[in-house]
């Protein structure tokens, strides 16, 4: 028994000494706890709305007010048409739009039905369902409570238009996600992965003192990673047309180019991981492990980045393959140009340039 004792405080002393296992052990379930305890949810908050009142009466402020009050919704801003709301979902400002048609007050004293329209942006279909249940629940939820102090019954109605996706198919918006997620694990997966091969072969060092430039011998690594998940990209897209039926609504050479964008970022990243393992059973785990859930949780295809509090919401702009499926759902599904994705494309090349640089540097000092 003194002997079992002795291996077994032996053990303790091994896990308690290595740092990397004990972030395994209680770091792991920590961070998994508190990212999927704010993400796992039905429910949707903060979704940033606009209200188009073309009454301007009384009872329609009341329902803005109540609207507002809503932990669902965060009103942007009360805009003055349907021009102002169609560029307000084209830039991606809002999720959903409010209108009230003029007369609302009066029609409403005098006995007749009015009709509030609710616009939704359906790229993401589910979210778009739910906040429409939402702003019809309040609506109900005010024409009750105003039903006992009017002498005529009110009579609210609602129309909903679902604009980009009328038919709520789901491809729309896991499609995007799939050709982020797949785009970045590959490449950043292959392009580590490769370099620490020659590494742990020896081989790496014959290559560098060979007459060949070592910044050739990285790009001669990254080429064939970089065709290669454009061929996996164009197999992709030709699913999703001919076999979900979602076409391409933008302009497809756009699309490559900004595809093409997020690769490099994820061969910058592949390399920088490659220079700071020398194994490829680590590379591939950090690969793994450090992206999968990165971009599963913060790119917003799987849960809304709304839900999650406002530092989980700073990080996720950290996350290259959160602006490429922003990038992806404006060119794919809302068929719109480069003027609405400059942004997004300015930050993931500067993501992409930094990546770079840093990685070269450390190749060179690693190899000098």
């Amino acid at each position: 028994m003194k002997q079992f004792l002795s291996f077994l405080r032996k053990e303790f002393h091994h896990v308690f000494r290595d740092r990397k296992t004990l972030l395994l052990l209680f770091g792991m379930p920590i961070i998994q706890i508190v990212l999927f305890g704010f993400a796992l949810t039905n429910e949707i908050k903060n979704s940033k709305i606009v209200v188009c009142d073309y009454s301007k009466d009384d009872i329609t402020q009341r329902i803005t007010e109540k609207i507002a009050a809503s932990k669902n919704f965060e009103i942007k801003q009360s805009v003055l048409g349907h021009k102002e709301i169609e560029q307000a979902f084209k830039s991606g400002d809002i999720k959903l739009a409010v209108i009230f048609p003029s007369a609302f007050q009066t029609d409403l004293e005098a006995g007749r039905r009015v009709q509030v329209q609710i616009i939704a942006d359906a790229s993401d279909p589910n979210t778009a369902t739910t906040l429409t249940s939402y702003a019809t629940n309040i609506l109900r939820d005010f024409q009750q409570d105003m039903q006992p102090l009017q002498h005529a019954p009110m009579n609210i109605s609602t129309t909903a238009r679902m604009i980009y996706n009328p038919d709520l198919k789901g491809a729309t918006n896991f499609v995007p996600g799939v050709m982020a997620l797949v785009l970045m694990l590959i490449c950043v997966l292959m392009t580590s992965a490769s370099i620490v091969r020659e590494k742990e072969n020896g081989t790496m060092e014959v290559l560098l003192v060979s007459p060949m430039n070592p910044l050739l011998v990285i790009i001669s690594k990254a080429i064939p990673y970089l065709l290669l998940s454009l061929v996996n990209l164009i197999i992709i897209l030709l699913l999703s047309v001919y076999l979900l039926g979602l076409p391409v609504k933008g302009n497809v050479f756009l699309l490559f180019g900004e595809s093409t964008l997020l690769i490099i970022t994820a061969l910058s990243l592949g390399l920088l991981i490659s220079n700071s393992t020398s194994s490829q059973q680590t590379a591939m785990m950090i690969s793994i492990m450090g992206l999968l859930l990165p971009t599963v949780m913060f790119t917003g295809f799987m849960f809304p980045l709304e839900n999650m509090p406002k530092p989980l919401q700073i990080i996720s702009n950290l996350v290259p393959s959160k602006w490429y499926y922003t990038i992806v759902k404006n060119i794919m599904i809302k068929g719109l140009g480069f003027s609405h994705v400059w942004k997004e494309t300015l930050i993931l090349a500067g993501m992409t340039v930094f990546l770079l640089l840093v990685s070269l540097q450390k190749f060179k000092i690693r190899l000098s």
